[in-house]
């Protein structure tokens, strides 16, 4: 089996080239992430995932966490991981220093996160959700529920949970049917919530529930939602632990993958109800539990990311070792047969194209929280709100294919567990599904980002590329000049497929809701077409320098133009499924599926 290795060149050229990496660092607040500790901080984490975290991968994949009596075990091996990756003072990076954390720029965790997810998956899980949790806190808790629970949540010393779906209540939110009764300063929780990751395991010594439920005078639907906390030991006053609460794991689901992480059913409430604590005011926890989907969204998105990465690195050792039939390049290896070699560009590029679509939004986080101008902070969240679902949808959606292609380049040993390429195939399914499936991604792009401001974020943007893919298609670089004509051939099928939907939104509703998958699509290759021109250009502009790595330099280059043939090509296609394809989507009868 291959080992992971973190591709610290590559990350490093898109959070430089793509992201704007030196611009994030000189953001108010973030003067101490040097280029020189933003270089230590990617070592050291390179090192942590490659030498702890991936030699449990498949193994924990293969024992995965189990379930007795209530009781969860993590995979041998992830207890000692967890406590030396809280040591080590990883799981606190992305958390703000007033408690515990160390604040740095959200381009930084990312790429630091993208190594976690890369290596093992199922590990990462643990974190992100904890760090989900405490933002939820950070912005929405008082400050005597901050001052309990987010130092120890902020350490890993406590891990943390989101409890939202039910099981008559997928999607549906409205449709919860946890009940919280007040008593005195707390709540009493009843009900049952599935699907909770990490909900119960023993690697920390308390867990942390974030709980969706409703108030008896609650109103129907989403309105009567609120947010409570619920931990597994109750807090003392002097911080310590006390009682048990009324809440258990009564099962772990089994699933298709990420084995090693639990997916738990949670029961609050068979004896006297678990006790919780009203996070802000009653009847907005809906709102407040999506004050922090943007991260979470982004963090998904970045799954796609990680894993083909990982796949896209077990492929290409295989195909670089593995020796069968007689190649028509000379090579001894199957990377010598151009279908193979084929698959591997494909591979590559869009795990590049992802990145940087990832790294280029999560810089606009930053820009967004910390720019001194309150406009540009205005336009960078705009920003951000408009990409979100195009990097969860399209992300996880394009990294179905890279899983996939890297079972292909295994050819039949790819099928067998032992290879280690089924495994990805498996873990990444759940991606699209995650925090809202692809469809609900889609359906938010167009109707709350892209109809609600009348296509303006949308159309800005445009422009902004328009005039990137003009200034380089005036270049005197031939391969820039053709790199710019291209993506301006792809951005007119964009601007033409916006059009179409800013018009028929309010005729056609069912049309227009049809077409919202496709328009995801055709917004993640065009956007991502866009920054993989800008990581060519940075490519052309170094190979100037006296120290460059002409080949490091060369292989960017190539592999953006391969985007441009093989994937960016594909934006007209989009744009004639939105345009044209929502007739046949919808003309059946029920009957007739």
């Amino acid at each position: 089996m291959s080992s992971y290795h973190a591709p610290l060149r590559e990350m490093r050229f898109t959070m430089q080239e793509v992201a704007g990496l030196r611009d994030v660092c000189a953001l108010p607040g973030h003067e101490d992430a040097s280029p020189e500790l933003v270089e230590a901080i990617l070592e050291e984490a390179g090192r942590f995932a490659s030498g702890v975290l991936d030699p449990l991968n498949w193994p924990g994949d293969q024992q995965g966490a189990r379930w007795d009596q209530g009781v969860v075990r993590a995979a041998d091996g992830f207890r000692e991981a967890y406590a030396q990756f809280c040591e080590a003072g990883w799981h606190g990076m992305p958390a703000a220093p007033a408690f515990g954390g160390q604040g740095l720029p959200t381009l930084v965790s990312t790429a630091v996160m993208e190594m976690w997810k890369a290596s093992n998956m199922a590990f990462s899980l643990c974190q992100m959700l904890t760090m989900g949790a405490v933002e939820a806190l950070v912005r929405h808790g008082s400050p005597a529920l901050q001052q309990r629970f987010l130092p120890k949540m902020v350490s890993g010393q406590w891990t943390g949970t989101m409890n939202l779906t039910e099981p008559q209540a997928g999607s549906d939110l409205s449709a919860i049917r946890t009940r919280a009764t007040p008593e005195g300063d707390h709540y009493r929780i009843s009900g049952t919530k599935i699907f909770i990751t990490w909900g119960e395991h023993d690697m920390a010594e308390n867990i942390v529930h974030l709980v969706l439920a409703r108030l008896p005078d609650a109103p129907e639907g989403v309105k009567g939602i609120s947010l409570f906390v619920c931990p597994k030991f109750l807090v003392n006053e002097d911080g310590t632990l006390g009682a048990r609460n009324d809440l258990v794991c009564s099962a772990i689901e089994h699933k298709l993958g990420i084995h090693a992480s639990p997916t738990a059913v949670m029961s609050f409430g068979d004896g006297p109800g678990a006790i919780g604590y009203l996070v802000g005011e009653p009847h907005k926890g809906l709102g407040y539990m999506f004050t922090m989907m943007n991260h979470a969204r982004l963090n998904v998105g970045l799954e796609g990311v990680a894993v083909s990465d990982r796949a896209y690195q077990r492929a290409r050792a295989y195909a670089l070792d593995r020796v069968q039939g007689r190649t028509l390049t000379g090579h001894a290896a199957i990377i010598g047969h151009p279908d193979v070699r084929r698959m591997l560009m494909d591979m590559k590029c869009r795990v590049e194209a992802m990145r940087g679509l990832a790294y280029f939004t999560s810089a606009q986080m930053d820009r967004a929280h910390a720019h001194e101008s309150e406009a540009v902070r205005a336009q960078a969240q705009a920003l951000v709100d408009l990409l979100i679902p195009i990097v969860k949808g399209w992300c996880t959606e394009t990294a179905q294919q890279v899983a996939a292609d890297g079972v292909q380049v295994h050819g039949g040993m790819g099928f067998i567990e032992e290879t280690g390429a089924a495994q990805y195939v498996r873990d990444v399914r759940i991606t699209t599904i995650y925090e809202g499936t692809t469809g609900i991604q889609a359906n938010d792009l167009i109707g709350r980002k892209l109809v609600r401001d009348e296509g303006a974020t949308m159309k800005a943007l445009w422009r902004t590329m328009s005039a990137e893919a003009q200034r380089q298609s005036d270049s005197p670089d031939a391969s820039l000049r053709q790199l710019g004509q291209s993506l301006q051939r792809a951005l007119d099928a964009l601007s033409q497929a916006t059009d179409w939907l800013l018009t028929q939104a309010a005729r056609q509703p069912a049309a227009t809701a049809a077409a919202a998958v496709p328009y995801l699509h055709l917004c993640g290759t065009v956007v991502a077409g866009w920054l993989m021109n800008r990581a060519a250009e940075g490519a052309v502009l170094r190979r100037q320098g006296a120290d460059a790595d002409a080949a490091f330099l060369q292989a960017r280059l190539v592999v953006a133009q391969h985007y441009h043939h093989h994937m960016l090509v594909s934006a007209p296609a989009w744009r004639d499924r939105v345009v044209n394809g929502a007739a046949s989507t919808l003309a059946l009868a029920d009957d007739q599926f």
